[in-house]
């Protein structure tokens, strides 16, 4: 009896192999593109804790567009990777036609928002004056890659539904490098170019994106040999399709956007916590999510697999691959975590952070060690949900994250700081205590099976 209990552990090497080869390369991604806001914070931190405010609380907005793009690009994988699977290729085409003219109007949208009331939207995100102005100037720049950002991330997920993810980590590099090379050149005015500050890491950003979305394009249109997506597919139509990627990705798309506005949200909270407060949630959200890049790889690998397996009908299998990945998501939360828990001591005594005052280095050690701890949490129930996702339950997803986000940590925080007076890393941890709270729900959810559903028609 005993010999058959774990039966639905998945043995085949080429499974492990599969996951690898998909999840190795987003990390590296991941690692890269989370190098990039590092950077920045590393070359901004010798102008002081308002410069990185300001960096801090333009990125809120920035990470508004994120998670909407990344809410594109959720719902085209969910649906266009079981078309994927059982071999429709024009299907595919229609949904990432239909996903990327939906990205153009959303980062020509953000930028007209940000250029006619940048100062209301960031004001609502501090009321540090010195903070906002660093926050406008950074803008001022930054505003021309909405588009950039935009469409680059819609077509990396076109290519990623199909297993193409290799194109990502070399974007990721010419970003990285190009970055850190144009931050020296206009942050500090090397090379016959003004030193602009703040306004010289919005330039780099732009002119590193403008890059990275001409390699996309390139290789799109001249390597892809899976989708083969070009212009004229822009003007392909399909009704059903359309209707299908408003009903499963709708929700996926709303829920990602909420998210944006739930961080924005709790900038907002820690953005009256003082300068010192803002910075270190800046550094530690950049390391964090630095530590963070397996997780992210092994989840968006995990969803990917799996759904591929719903679109061929193979529940069976799909249902052994999640079980076994639930398995494999714990054991690399819980090596990020352990990780991230010895390193972050290293992490925070690199020369360029000893520029800050003291406080600044005491907060962001004491939030390093409560994002250890949720971690593991994120590790599971966000993988595990992002597995339900791909399945069809995009609509639990949404409710479920709308309940923890704005019923559960942000009234938790507010209560924490207006009513207790809690210190900062009481009120950074009720803001991250869904990461450990949804595990409950995630676990329940994912092993009733309820969410498969093949999508194609």
């Amino acid at each position: 009896m005993a010999k058959h209990r774990f039966d639905w552990l998945v043995r085949e090497p080429s499974f492990y192999r599969k996951i690898a080869l998909i999840a190795l390369p987003l990390a590296g991604q991941s690692v890269i593109s989370f190098g990039v806001g590092l950077a920045d914070n590393l070359m901004v931190s010798h102008l002081g804790e308002s410069s990185i405010g300001g960096i801090y609380i333009v990125n809120q907005i920035q990470n508004i567009l994120h998670m909407l793009v990344m809410g594109l690009g959720a719902a085209l994988v969910i649906l266009a990777a079981q078309y994927y699977g059982k071999g429709d290729i024009r299907s595919v085409k229609v949904i990432c036609s239909f996903s990327l003219k939906i990205a153009i109007c959303v980062g020509v949208g953000l930028f007209f928002l940000m250029t006619f009331a940048g100062r209301q939207v960031l004001g609502l995100l501090s009321d540090a004056g010195p903070v906002i102005e660093e926050g406008l100037a950074y803008t001022a720049w930054l505003r021309w890659s909405f588009l950039l950002f935009a469409v680059t991330n819609v077509l990396l997920a076109s290519m990623r539904c199909a297993g193409s993810v290799n194109i990502g980590i070399v974007t990721a590099l010419v970003a990285f490098f190009a970055n850190i090379l144009f931050n020296y050149i206009f942050i500090f005015g090397k090379l016959g170019a003004p030193a602009m500050g703040v306004a010289g890491a919005a330039f780099s950003t732009l002119l590193s994106r403008a890059l990275e979305c001409a390699v996309v394009v390139l290789y799109v249109l001249r390597r892809d040999t899976r989708i083969r997506l070009r212009p004229r597919d822009l003007l392909l139509r399909g009704g059903k399709l359309s209707h299908d990627y408003v009903r499963y990705g709708l929700p996926v798309i709303f829920g990602d956007i909420l998210w944006g506005f739930g961080g924005a949200a709790q900038a907002a909270i820690i953005g009256r916590l003082g300068e010192s407060v803002i910075a270190a949630s800046s550094i530690v959200g950049n390391l964090g999510q630095f530590f963070a890049i397996f997780v992210y790889g092994a989840a968006n690998a995990g969803s990917l697999t799996v759904g591929q397996m719903i679109g061929t009908n193979d529940f069976e299998t799909a249902k052994r691959y999640t079980k076994t990945l639930q398995c494999v998501y714990l054991g690399v939360g819980l090596v990020s975590a352990g990780v991230m828990f010895g390193l972050r001591g290293v992490a925070l005594s690199l020369p360029a952070f000893q520029r800050l005052e003291p406080e600044t280095i005491r907060y962001s050690i004491e939030f390093m060690t409560v994002l250890c701890f949720m971690l593991l949490g994120t590790a599971y129930q966000m993988s595990s949900l992002q597995i339900v996702r791909a399945g069809g339950a995009t609509h639990f997803v949404l409710v479920n994250d709308l309940i923890f986000v704005w019923f559960v940590i942000i009234p938790m925080a507010l209560i924490a700081h207006n009513v207790f007076h809690a210190p900062p890393w009481v009120v950074f941890l009720c803001l991250k205590s869904d990461q450990v709270l949804k595990c409950s729900v995630a676990a329940v959810k994912v092993n009733r099976f309820r969410w498969m559903k093949n999508l194609t028609q």
